[in-house]
């Protein structure tokens, strides 16, 4: 039987979805959930890290900052490699150096042994981001492509979960135990390292547009792997295609894609601070109020339990209310939720009651901002574009931890109210949210790029 000539990439884009794309999709879900346990795993072993090095907030700000530095290191570096190199490749080599950097900060006996290890495991982590949010959008049809980008953003709020539990187990002994839970993040790290090897081929639409000398043979090897039929000839590059370019992210003109890639990556840098305030200084801000560690962590949970709901909403709202406009509106309402937090008590139910709301407004944010990345930046430079904005915007998540115990520590030094300085805080952090919802106002409608995921998924 003779096999109908046909692009790859237009199969797999009308095709229903098979069960091991399915999987593949649980698998970018996982790789999430792994990079949001490794980032709040340092957020929950906060306490313990401050009384075993004698650090005060400030100094705990640098600390809880270095990760993120090497994930925007990693997320700009790393994103135009992968799309030189390919996908699979990048997915395996980021999980290794996070496993590696995760079991090594579990042996620190310096507060700079430790800064050094977060910087090497936040490179693996920046690259892995930018790779995943690739591998979503290639493995999946046209129809299923929101939602499952939703999916995998909701992975993140997911580890923070699995992060809150094993916090909760781990540190009830007492803060000092905060080493083993970077034990636990490499054995997670690791585990997907196989997982990752089995399950998932290289990107069908990478191959396409790189056309190594075993193209064809590669697709093919996918294409039956995914449960698709095989083709018999390479498609033809597009005239876009054979210009690749990593500066095509910064493309002027009528098409280009300089003022969508300015936009996303103010969008997402602001949105990061407010974010990652939340994520980081949680634990810390809990048992600073005289509320024990294994509770700051349970608080956390919370946190990532609107986390998941969040994200989860946006999925299925955004089908009806339109991505960017949708977007726009949930990231004013965490600015709203982040205010709100900082003015709970030193009550652990109604601190974990306000937490849940702000981590459900705030990854409810973050999903629709990587939802609109994955469809701004085409194929040939998806990758690219997600790791600069990714890697450019992560410097809020730097400065966010950093800013919040600065500002906590000059507040508490003039001798003010510990919980009118969170009040305070909460406000300036949040209030970066609305200048995210700026950002993306401007983002033109008449986009094509934005066109287009509006009439999917309408």
């Amino acid at each position: 039987m003779t096999t109908r000539v046909t692009d790859p990439r237009e199969m797999l884009e009308n095709s229903a979805m098979t069960w091991l794309q399915k999987i593949i999709v649980a698998i970018t879900v996982a790789f999430s959930a792994v990079d949001g346990f490794d980032v709040l795993a340092i957020a929950v072993s906060g306490a313990g890290i401050m009384n075993e090095f004698g650090l005060n907030r400030a100094d705990l700000g640098v600390v809880l900052s270095m990760e993120l530095l090497g994930m925007a290191l990693g997320s700009v570096l790393l994103g135009g490699v992968a799309d030189k190199v390919g996908r699979r490749k990048m997915l395996l080599g980021c999980l290794l150096v996070m496993a590696l950097g995760m079991a090594m900060v579990a042996q620190v006996t310096s507060v700079s042994a430790l800064c050094a290890w977060r910087v090497f495991t936040g490179i693996g982590i920046g690259g892995l981001l930018s790779t995943n949010n690739a591998v979503v959008a290639e493995f999946t049809n046209q129809r299923s492509r929101g939602l499952s980008i939703s999916l995998m953003v909701i992975g993140y709020p997911m580890g923070g979960i699995i992060c809150g539990a094993v916090g909760h187990a781990i540190l009830d002994a007492g803060a000092a135990n905060w080493r083993d839970m970077f034990f636990a993040g490499a054995v997670m790290s690791a585990v997907m390292i196989p997982i990752t090897y089995f399950f998932v081929p290289e990107s069908v639409h990478w191959l396409s547009r790189i056309q190594p000398m075993d193209a064809l043979e590669r697709i093919n090897a996918a294409l039956i792997k995914l449960g698709h039929r095989s083709v018999q000839i390479l498609p033809l590059p597009t005239q876009q295609e054979s210009r690749t370019s990593i500066f095509d992210i910064f493309s002027m003109g009528a098409k280009g894609l300089l003022v969508s890639t300015l936009l996303m990556t103010l969008a997402y840098l602001f949105q990061m601070i407010t974010f990652y305030y939340v994520l980081k200084w949680t634990p810390t801000i809990v048992v600073q109020m005289g509320i024990g560690a294994a509770s700051a962590a349970g608080v956390l949970f919370w946190v990532n339990v609107g986390g998941v709901l969040g994200g989860a909403l946006f999925g299925l709202l955004s089908s009806k209310v339109g991505l960017k406009r949708l977007t726009v509106g949930v990231l004013v309402l965490t600015c709203g939720a982040v205010t709100l937090f900082g003015q709970s008590q030193a009550d652990l139910a109604q601190l974990s009651l306000l937490a849940a709301g702000a981590g459900f407004f705030a990854n409810a944010g973050v999903s629709g901002i990587y939802t609109l990345i994955a469809y701004v930046f085409p194929t040939h430079v998806r990758a690219t574009g997600t790791g600069f904005v990714i890697g450019v915007g992560r410097a809020g998540a730097v400065i966010a931890p950093w800013l919040s115990g600065l500002l906590m520590q000059q507040g508490l030094d003039k001798g003010d109210p510990l919980l009118d300085v969170l009040a305070y805080v909460a406000l300036l952090m949040g209030l970066c949210s609305l200048v995210a919802a700026l950002a993306l106002f401007f983002l033109r409608d008449e986009t094509e790029t934005v066109k287009q995921v509006q009439t999917v998924e309408s």
